[in-house]
């Protein structure tokens, strides 16, 4: 059997569900004339 290895994640790698303030949050963001605004539209699939 092989040795077990320890693996370190930063805080924005580790697995689970985070405080969506945590990571996008940016209260005092103010947008800039160079920001793009990207739009998906996602239709459903019967079967997927």
């Amino acid at each position: 059997m092989s040795p077990q290895t320890e693996t370190k994640a930063s805080v924005g790698f580790k697995a689970g569900v985070k405080d969506y303030k945590l990571t996008y949050y940016t209260p005092e963001y103010e947008t800039k004339d160079t920001d793009i605004l990207a739009a998906f539209r996602v239709t459903p699939q019967p079967g997927v």
